[in-house]
């Protein structure tokens, strides 16, 4: 299937490792010119050929001036693909647990990123007629199922998405969310990450809690997504092949959300 994508240019936000950087191998693979913007410059985002920016994307000053460099290098954005979340930064805890620091941090890192990156690209993408994926969750669907602000901000970054699609649709912008389940990234794998601190607070080890998770969440095809595959399907509602689809939430979750 031909995407359409050849020339193209795009920003991709969290691209240094899991989802964002297979969605860079798979964006330059289609012949897409593609910056993609990470706190830390990984080797195999450096091996992709992107244009590479290290920006704290958490700050509005980070974001400015990642969106400064790429409006510089790529002439101008077609596609725009808000990743970037917190997972290294989000504590398996309960809402009393949260404090007023750690509310604005996830907060800053997985909505305001977008809102800043978005403001800034949107005269570019209305210009060009492109378009927008934001990375959210299931757990803006099921806010039970992980710790509360990071679902609380997840659900608002898919609300986002839906609102700016109706308001820049007419004007030739499409806009859509991705949202995941457990993907198979360092968020889970990394026995420091998110889901080591998980396993240990169940008294489990990493090892077997990484093996348990698909019976544990209820995922019907029995394993958990690949990056690949989530890149696949933002990479498909980029392009024009995709072309009236917008305000859409789109889940890849092995079947774990069971609602319609």
């Amino acid at each position: 299937m031909d995407l359409n994508l050849t020339s193209k240019s795009a920003v991709v936000t969290g691209a240094g490792r899991g989802i964002g950087l297979a969605t860079v191998r798979a964006l330059t693979a289609e012949g897409v010119r593609v910056v993609g913007a990470a706190r830390t410059i990984t080797p195999e985002l450096k091996e992709t050929g992107a244009y590479t920016v290290s920006a704290d994307l958490s700050t509005a000053d980070g974001v400015a001036d990642l969106m400064e460099a790429a409006l510089v290098e790529l002439g101008g954005i077609d596609l725009l693909v808000n990743n970037v979340g917190g997972g290294d930064d989000v504590e398996p805890v309960g809402f009393l647990d949260t404090d007023d620091t750690q509310w604005t941090r996830v907060f800053d890192i997985n909505l305001l990123s977008a809102v800043r990156a978005t403001r800034a690209a949107l005269p570019s993408l209305i210009e060009r007629r492109g378009s927008i994926v934001n990375v959210s969750s299931i757990n803006s669907r099921l806010p039970a199922a992980g710790p509360v602000a990071y679902s609380a901000a997840k659900a608002a970054l898919t609300a986002l998405g839906q609102s700016l699609a109706e308001e820049f649709g007419p004007r030739g912008v499409r806009v859509n969310s991705v949202s995941p389940g457990v993907v198979r990234t360092s968020i889970w794998e990394d026995p420091e990450g998110f889901g080591g601190k998980v396993a240990a607070g169940a008294g489990v080890e990493h090892a077997a809690f990484l093996q348990q998770i698909p019976q544990a969440f209820g995922i019907t095809t029995g394993r958990i997504t690949e990056p690949e595959e989530v890149a696949a399907l933002i990479v498909f509602l980029l392009s024009d092949v995709a072309g009236n689809i917008t305000g859409t939430d789109h889940v890849i979750d092995g079947g774990t959300v069971k609602t319609l």
